[in-house]
Parts: C-alpha cells; sequence; structure tokens
C-alpha cells in the first residue's frame, strides 16, 4: 500500500510540475541520474530499477523508449535457484537522440553524439559518433554521414507560430513538387 500511495505521489507532482520539476521528480523517486538539458517527451518507461539509469547531457528520449535493467526471463529457474535475478546498468552517453519505441537492454552503454533509430532493440553497446537502428540495433552510418544527409534535404525554421511553421513546410512541398524530405 506504501509503494502504491508513492507511485501516486509521484505522478501527480510529477502532472503539476514544470519541465525542470520532472526531472528533480524522476531522480528523487526513481533515482535515475541526469546529466544537463535532458529532454523527456511523453514519458519513457523507466523499468523496475530505473536507479541503474544514467543519463547524459544533450539527451533527448521520445515517446515509447523503454528502459530494461534486468533480466526477467530467469523466472523460470527460481524453482531451483530461489531468489535469481540478473541485472544491468545502463548507461548514454551525452548529445544523444532515442527514437521513437526503442527498448534499451540491460548491460548496454550508448556513446556520445549517436541517434538511435526509432522502433530499435539496443541489445549491445554502441560506439560514440554513429547511427543505429534496427532489430536488433546496427550501426547504418557515421554521424558524419548523416549530418551531410539532412543538411542536403532539411529545411531551416526558426521560432515561428505553428501556423507559419505550416505554411513554410507546405511551401516548401509544392515548390519541390514531392512529399518526401
Amino acid at each position: 500500500m506504501k509503494k502504491f500511495l508513492l507511485k501516486i505521489l509521484f505522478y501527480l507532482e510529477l502532472i503539476m510540475s514544470d519541465e525542470w520539476n520532472k526531472y528533480k521528480v524522476y531522480e528523487k523517486f526513481l533515482g535515475i541520474k541526469f546529466g544537463k538539458n535532458v529532454r523527456i517527451l511523453h514519458y519513457p518507461r523507466f523499468g523496475s530499477e530505473p536507479y541503474l539509469i544514467e543519463i547524459g547531457n544533450n539527451v533527448t528520449i521520445t515517446r515509447g523508449v523503454c528502459f530494461v535493467t534486468h533480466d526477467g526471463g530467469v523466472t523460470i529457474f527460481r524453482k531451483d535457484y530461489p531468489g535469481l535475478n540478473v541485472f544491468g546498468k545502463i548507461k548514454i552517453g551525452n548529445n544523444v537522440f532515442i527514437g521513437i519505441n526503442t527498448i534499451i537492454l540491460p548491460g548496454v552503454t550508448i556513446g556520445n553524439n549517436v541517434v538511435i533509430g526509432a522502433g530499435s532493440l539496443v541489445n549491445k553497446n554502441i560506439p560514440d559518433n554513429v547511427v543505429a537502428a534496427g532489430v536488433p540495433v546496427k550501426i547504418i552510418k557515421s554521424i558524419d554521414d548523416y549530418k551531410n544527409s539532412v543538411l542536403h534535404k532539411g529545411i531551416f525554421i526558426g521560432k515561428v507560430t505553428e501556423e507559419e511553421k505550416r505554411k513554410i513546410i507546405d511551401t516548401y512541398f509544392k515548390n519541390n513538387n514531392n512529399n518526401k524530405l
């Protein structure tokens, strides 16, 4: 009952807090270690041992990202080995983007300057300066190759209203006679 009430308090404080307080709530109640300038979008799942997660500076974690810090499969051995558990820390480096619905498994370290593609299963360490994606995750290209490709096809939009943004994007597609960036 105490754990349940603590969760309710956690979610109430989270809902009523601004962006800065959200991270303090995660740190206070879940034990996650955060660097600076971390963006968390739409409440990812930090698993049952969130205190095993360390997140660096300038990291974006998108919707549905799941951090798994234990191997639940060992449950089938507990009849013969009561209390058996396997845990692994997860460490996210600096300047990292983690795409929607990515799953990060126990014991994984993601390096610095990394993009993880949407829907990936990160089951191994990812080195610095790469784009990685897939199930299971594979290195797709260097971060420099990725930068060159997005600079070639990107649209530069400053701080504008949502209406102005839509007009810019609509004009881009109309003038380029295609429906793909």
